[in-house]
């Protein structure tokens, strides 16, 4: 019984291995469209695929961004700058992107643009702060990707979307995890709607990455500190602002420096002819936090409280 189990086992992922390693034909003649490429993912996806032949279009914030980017690449790539939260700047870039591609339509999309605070205690917050975050990480990518869509479909090619395993398991207040649970929601939804067009929907699930936006996260912690309300801040006590430095310095000192963890998964969601629906970098996103949001809400929420500093007036 267990020697028939274990080769049925074997058999399944002997099938995968050699089904994820069936490649794309004709990729220099394909067309990549990334966003947020001024640095991390975007930036290192933008210079991977150029590297390897593919027309890449490079999506900036700004002009300083996109120039940087161009001086480490190829000719052959190509940028433009975007705001993501703005749908004028998201029309313009679409005409720009159909005027590149011609009648060859955009083989794959890469929404990669996103940002991370203000994180803080759901208290400490207001309106405005999950709005600024939202709009960049899930109404930005959804614009983006609407406007996209088309080009998409002519080609019969990929949406790779980056959302975080924090889209799977909520463990610290703001915008970034609701945004990413959006995201994560969006992605599903469209994988569904466009499976008859031929279109495949990947969803890149990052860990612990040392990122622009891991390493803005201490900075502007002590900037929202400031502005709490003196009542609110001595519930929180000093000393949780000082253990919640520790904790991110940690997290700064322990997220992998290998963002290639990352952009080696976008890369085969665009180049396999069989991507998987969801991809995991990290060690700590497949051996962490996706385990835990299949817990029940008890355990996960013990683990949690207990890997965090308590306010000084916590029961």
């Amino acid at each position: 019984m267990w020697l028939y189990l274990a080769t049925l086992l074997g058999l399944y992922f002997l099938r995968r291995w050699y089904r994820e390693r069936q490649i794309v034909e004709n990729l220099t003649e394909k067309y990549v469209f990334i966003t947020g490429c001024d640095s991390g993912f975007g930036n290192l996806l933008a210079r991977q695929l150029d590297a390897q032949g593919l027309r890449v279009l490079a999506a900036c914030l700004t002009q300083k961004g996109a120039e940087q980017l161009e001086k480490a690449t190829s000719e052959q790539l190509r940028t433009t700058i975007l705001d993501i939260t703005s749908t004028e700047s998201v029309e313009a870039a679409t005409e720009w992107v159909k005027g590149c591609v011609g009648s060859k339509g955009l083989w794959g999309l890469v929404n990669n643009a996103g940002i991370g605070v203000p994180m803080a205690p759901n208290e400490w917050l207001a309106k405005d702060d999950f709005a600024k975050v939202i709009n960049v990480n899930l109404l930005g990518l959804i614009d983006v990707t609407l406007h996209m869509l088309p080009l998409v479909k002519k080609a019969r090619g990929r949406v790779v979307n980056v959302t975080s395993a924090l889209g799977r398991l909520a463990c610290m207040g703001g915008g970034y995890c609701p945004s990413k649970f959006g995201a994560e929601a969006f992605s599903d939804s469209i994988r569904r709607d466009l499976r008859p067009f031929g279109v495949q929907v990947s969803i890149i699930e990052p860990g612990g990455f040392s990122t622009p936006i891991l390493k803005k996260v201490e900075e502007d912690f002590q900037n929202l500190w400031s502005r709490v309300p003196s009542d609110t801040k001595e519930s929180y006590g000093q000393q949780y602002l000082k253990n919640n430095s520790t904790i991110v310095e940690g997290l700064l000192q322990s997220g992998s420096s290998n963002l290639c963890l990352v952009t080696d998964c976008m890369e085969h969601a665009l180049k396999s002819r069989y991507p998987r629906t969801r991809y995991s970098p990290g060690w700590d996103a497949k051996m962490f936090y996706i385990p835990l949001s299949y817990m029940p809400a008890s355990v996960a929420d013990y683990v949690l409280t207990r890997s965090y500093p308590l306010p000084a007036h916590a029961e």
